[in-house]
C-alpha cells in the first residue's frame, strides 16, 4: 500500500531524476509535472474499464407519480451504469430493460410499450418510459468515479488532493503509467516503457474478468479442450 507521493518517488528513481518533495505545495517544476501526470494516469485508468475495485451495487425506491430519478442523488460517486445489472428486487427479481434512443421514440409514440418496465439514462437521470409502480425497489451495479482513498480515514475520493492519497488501482500499473507519461512530458523516448505498461495493464485487468465455467470432461468426438479465460487449452 503506497501513497501517490511514494509511487512518484519510485518513478523518479527509475527516471534518474530528483525525487518530488511535495506534489501539492512544492515550488519546483518537477513536482508540478509529477502531479500532472499522476492525475492523468488515474483519470485514464478510471476510463479504461469496469475494474472490480470500482464496481459497486446500490438501490433506490420508486415514488408515486415520478418517472425521473436523478442518479447523483442516489449515488454521488456514479460514473457509468454496468450493462444488464438493473433488477426489480421482489419475489421474482425481474430485470428492467434499457432502451436505445430509437427504441425509446418508437415505443413512446408508436407503440403501447407493453407491460415491461423500460428506461433510459438522460441528463444524469433514470427516465422511465412509463410511470413505474410505487415503492418498487430497483437495484443496479455501477462503476464508481473514485480513484483514490485517504490514507488516514480510508474514505474513497474522486479527486487526487493529498500526498498521502492511495490509488485504488494496482500500484505497479500506476507506477508504469506515470513513468511513460513523465518521459513523454519531458520529451524523452517512452516507447519501451509504454509497451510494458500496456502489457501489465491488460494482464491486471484480465485477471479481474470473471472466467468461464471450466468443463473438465472433454468430448472425445471434438477437438475442443478446456476453455479458460476464452483461451482453448487442449
Amino acid at each position: 500500500m503506497k501513497t501517490i507521493l511514494e509511487i512518484c518517488r519510485e518513478v523518479a528513481d527509475l527516471a534518474a531524476v530528483k525525487r518530488p518533495n511535495d506534489l501539492f505545495n512544492g515550488s519546483g517544476q518537477q513536482d508540478s509535472i509529477f502531479l500532472s501526470v499522476a492525475k492523468s494516469s488515474l483519470d485514464s485508468l478510471l476510463r479504461y474499464g469496469d475494474w472490480q475495485e470500482l464496481t459497486k451495487e446500490t438501490w433506490f425506491q420508486t415514488v408515486a407519480g415520478k418517472k425521473q430519478y436523478r442518479i447523483s442523488e442516489i449515488v454521488p460517486d456514479f460514473y457509468c451504469l454496468l450493462p444488464c445489472t438493473i433488477y426489480i428486487k421482489d419475489s421474482h427479481e425481474c430485470i428492467i430493460g434499457a432502451v436505445t434512443s430509437l427504441q425509446w421514440m418508437k415505443e413512446k409514440y408508436f407503440c403501447d410499450g407493453g407491460t415491461d418496465i423500460k428506461f433510459k439514462i438522460q441528463n444524469g437521470c433514470f427516465v422511465f418510459l412509463s410511470e413505474p409502480p410505487c415503492n418498487m425497489k430497483i437495484v443496479f451495479q455501477y462503476r464508481s468515479n473514485n480513484i483514490v482513498w485517504d490514507f488516514n480515514t480510508f474514505e474513497e475520493k474522486n479527486v487526487l488532493s493529498a500526498n498521502t492519497d492511495v490509488p485504488i488501482f494496482d500500484e505497479y500499473v500506476v507506477k508504469l503509467d506515470i513513468l511513460w507519461r513523465w518521459l513523454k512530458r519531458n520529451g524523452l523516448d517512452y516507447s519501451e516503457e509504454y509497451n510494458e505498461y500496456l502489457r501489465e495493464l491488460k494482464k491486471r485487468f484480465g485477471t479481474e474478468l470473471a472466467p468461464k465455467d471450466i468443463c473438465l470432461a472433454q468430448n472425445i468426438n471434438t477437438e475442443e479442450g478446456v476453455i479458460i479465460n476464452a483461451v482453448k487449452v487442449s
